[in-house]
């Protein structure tokens, strides 16, 4: 009986298994792009009684996606691959929507809860691919990442009046 050869990348993971989780890290790093620059917009844009607050607020989240995202393009060229890197490829790979000229506190929280729920569900997914591979780098990264979030998103709805 013949098996199958199993060939490992150079940090001794199942190379088709990691191609897989890559295609996600990809699709979670474009996600992470547009969310990014929503986040610079109602930072910049931001009108109404909590502009100090949130105007602080929503510069800390959008410092905290650029690390993240420099962290899943880094993960990326671990596992051997290249990071998408331009607009084109992260509007087109993105289901995080575009935001422009969104100036009101209530709207730019709900659209920043609307955008963490996208990338958390994203990551989870990325989770049950990255652990399938043995990928405990990407499982350990992305399990930060979502633990963040939630506490965030959690915050946020306490801001608006809302725990759900």
């Amino acid at each position: 009986m013949e098996t199958a050869m199993i060939e490992l990348n150079r940090i001794a993971l199942d190379k088709d298994k990691s191609d897989k989780t890559v295609n996600h890290l990809n699709e979670i790093l474009s996600n992470y792009q547009v969310f990014y620059q929503n986040l610079r917009g109602f930072h910049w844009n931001l009108l109404g009684h909590h502009f100090f607050s949130l105007h602080v607020k929503f510069e800390e989240l959008y410092n905290e996606a650029q690390l993240n995202i420099d962290e899943i393009a880094e993960r990326i060229l671990t596992l051997g691959h290249t990071p998408l890197h331009t607009y084109e490829d992260y509007l087109k790979n993105s289901t995080v929507k575009v935001h422009k000229n969104i100036s009101d506190e209530k709207k730019s929280v709900e659209s920043i809860i609307t955008d963490y729920s996208i990338l958390i569900k994203k990551e989870r997914e990325t989770l049950s691919v990255a652990g399938d591979a043995q990928d405990e780098g990407t499982t350990d990264m992305l399990a930060g990442f979502i633990k963040v979030q939630e506490k965030t998103v959690w915050m946020l709805s306490a801001w608006l009046g809302s725990n759900k």
